[in-house]
């Protein structure tokens, strides 16, 4: 059977107009996860963190990031030793919002370790924010999760 121009037209358009659909309906069931839900209360108050992460880079070392066997150490400037910190460590997946993981500091001996669960492989971002004597800080690192 051979089909006039006036058919292949139209199976052409129904054929367009199935795909379109199909593109609407895939992209309406994508999650959309945001960086944080007070986007426009984070954006205002980063100039603290300017402020904060001037503060942590002026201290004679840098906070240092190890993992190992799904464990994550911290290791804060000796500056610190045997003083409180207090604050939050944030490991923040751009991927996933369900991989996060905020734990609040606990150092001993200037360290701290996170355990980290098997299914956090990939890339996160290493967020911890302290505070000493009243002063605080921030550092911010990209860590790959083997």
């Amino acid at each position: 059977m051979k089909l006039n121009w006036g058919y292949k037209i139209a199976l052409f358009y129904m054929v367009f107009v199935a795909g379109i659909i199909f593109l609407v309906v895939q992209s309406s069931r994508q999650r959309i996860d945001l960086v944080t839900a007070d986007y426009y209360g984070e954006e205002i108050r980063y100039q603290e963190r300017i402020n904060e992460t001037k503060r942590a880079d002026a201290l004679s070392a840098s906070v240092d990031v190890t993992v190992a066997q799904d464990i994550l150490t911290l290791t804060f400037p000796t500056e610190f030793r045997g003083k409180k910190i207090e604050g939050t460590v944030t490991l923040y997946c751009p991927a996933d919002e369900q991989k996060d993981i905020v734990r609040t500091i606990s150092t001993d001996n200037n360290k701290m370790k996170i355990s980290l669960p098997e299914q956090n492989k990939g890339l996160h971002q290493l967020k911890v924010k302290w505070k000493v004597d009243g002063l605080a800080y921030y550092f911010e690192q990209n860590i790959t999760i083997n």
